[in-house]
């Protein structure tokens, strides 16, 4: 099929017109849908290369790190580089975490993308038909590999009394304790608060 169609008008000259389109909705999309994306290890390393940005749990010089649902401790040297403090992770694919809000605020001015507020979160999640990975025997998983529910908790925009709603649940959840992947599930934490299982997904 040609793109644009031949006309011969009566004195002779030659037109090219661009016939008009009409997009079913079962195949096609005129408009682009937005979409989160889950920011990884890698990406999150080439902000900091080429900003030199340093992170709250970088200047406090340690952070939280979750053991299990019920306990964490405050770990010297966890960073985003080693969330537990000791080993950096397997794979540069899995979400970044010790991430703070300040710190992905940071991270969206630089690349220009935005962070959900916590319905927009849930509202674009329902676009994403992939495995949730949730449930305190479930390691953490690369992002590109599963649902952006579940893996990591995620950072909003949502405040109260100036705490950061986050969102989505992570591998430590499961339906008995913390069920992060429902939407009345309330959590917060404040602007400079990182751990081993919070990151941020961006609004694409």
């Amino acid at each position: 099929m040609e793109l644009f169609q031949k006309f011969t008008s009566q004195n002779g000259h030659i037109k090219y017109l661009l016939p008009t389109i009409i997009c079913l909705s079962i195949q096609f999309s005129c408009s682009e849908t937005n979409r989160l994306r889950t920011v990884t290890i890698e990406q999150f390393e080439t902000f900091i290369n080429e900003t030199g940005y340093v992170t709250d749990a970088e200047k406090y010089g340690w952070s939280i790190v979750q053991v299990d649902v019920y306990n964490f401790r405050k770990v010297e040297g966890a960073t985003w580089r080693k969330p537990d403090g000791f080993n950096e992770p397997k794979s540069k694919a899995f979400p970044v975490t010790q991430i703070s809000y300040n710190d992905a605020r940071a991270y969206c001015k630089w690349s220009g993308r935005k962070l959900p507020n916590y319905d927009e979160y849930w509202l674009l999640v329902k676009e994403d038909n992939r495995r949730i990975n949730s449930g305190d025997k479930q390691p953490i998983s690369e992002a590109k590999h599963v649902n952006v529910l579940g893996n990591v908790w995620d950072i909003t925009t949502t405040t109260k009394e100036g705490m950061i709603r986050l969102a989505g649940g992570s591998y430590l959840c499961s339906p008995t304790t913390c069920d992060g992947t429902k939407k009345d599930r309330t959590l917060y934490v404040d602007k400079e608060t990182g751990n081993i299982h919070i990151g941020f997904s961006v609004v694409d």
